[in-house]
């Protein structure tokens, strides 16, 4: 993750509008100045902070050593039969005509 002022401002062409209560927009400029930044700059930081929070566990899969050896333990044991699963996937799909 970079540091808040390393957010490139050289091909910044898109706009971005949001509506903020008073009392948001407050707590957001003490932050500002607080990093010491300018507006954009911490909002896309912080935007772009979020956003990869959000896709993590969605493009990467990470585990320590010890819990990737779990994960394989896990896969390579059997499936086992669950109670009902057969006759779900032998019912017709109720998507299809």
């Amino acid at each position: 993750m970079r540091p808040l002022d390393s957010v490139s401002t050289r091909s910044r062409n898109r706009r971005i509008e949001v509506r903020a209560t008073a009392e948001d927009r407050l707590l957001i400029d003490r932050a500002v100045i607080a990093s010491g930044t300018d507006l954009t700059g911490f909002v896309i930081t912080h935007l772009r902070l979020a956003a990869q929070q959000v896709l993590a566990d969605r493009e990467h899969f990470c585990l320590d050593p010890e819990a990737l050896d779990a994960w394989e333990r896990m896969n390579e044991r059997p499936a086992r039969p669950l109670k009902g699963l057969r006759a779900l996937m032998d019912r017709p799909s109720p998507f299809q005509e």
